[in-house]
């Protein structure tokens, strides 16, 4: 009876290990999937070759004495790198940086690479202002343009293709961001409420309220 225990204990063990086993190498896939996404690491007003060198996306240099902009050649999140103010996005599809005098300048994308349903659109704005709030961003006009939240007003207002949402966070009078959550017409799923997420990255332009 002793032996058939503990015969009987190594299935027992056996589903414990591969439990274990599959636990571990989910894990590491998930890191190394994050690890092997396109990333484009910047911070505004580098070199444009710093940026290059950089990044794991490829993209295409700057054209010396001109002011333009690139893609970066596939689906990339940025890795903004100052070292108080960084932050990083999901992958983007949309992804424009501009360049003058051969130096990074600004950024403008849409960081999903397909248009999302609400939940998933809020759960990308949402972390995005968390990074910022965490990092010492603050919104610039509270009162007029307050950071997107998810409650049953927000929802109303982002449901209405006439209103949307827009925010501006800023970081000292180092950078602002502006942060756009509003419906889209999606061709391929007509029958579903869909979401685009705008985000542009720029020294400040819009002034703060007086208070």
């Amino acid at each position: 009876m002793i032996r058939r225990l503990k015969v009987s204990s190594w299935p027992r063990r056996l589903c414990m290990v591969l439990m274990v086993f599959f636990v571990v190498a989910s894990v590491r896939w998930g890191v190394q999937q994050l690890a092997d996404e396109p990333e484009t690491a910047l911070i505004r007003g580098e070199p444009w070759e710093d940026m290059r060198q950089r990044s794991s996306a490829k993209i295409g240099p700057a054209i010396p004495g001109h002011h333009w902009f690139r893609m970066p050649e596939s689906d990339a999140r940025l890795r903004f790198i100052d070292p108080q103010y960084g932050f990083t996005t999901p992958l983007a599809r949309f992804f424009t940086i501009s360049f003058d005098n051969e130096r990074v300048r600004n950024i403008r994308m849409s960081p999903q690479v397909e248009p999302l349903l609400l939940d998933d659109a809020l759960k990308i704005v949402l972390d995005l202002q968390d990074q910022w709030q965490r990092k010492g961003w603050f919104v610039t006009n509270p009162k007029s343009d307050p950071p997107l939240a998810d409650t049953p007003q927000w929802r109303d207002q982002l449901r209405d293709v006439n209103k949307g949402g827009t925010t501006f966070w800023q970081a000292d009078d180092k950078y602002q961001v502006m942060l756009i959550l509003n419906r889209f017409r999606d061709y391929k799923r007509p029958t579903e409420e869909r979401y685009m997420i705008t985000l542009a990255i720029a020294s400040p332009w819009v002034s703060g309220e007086e208070h």
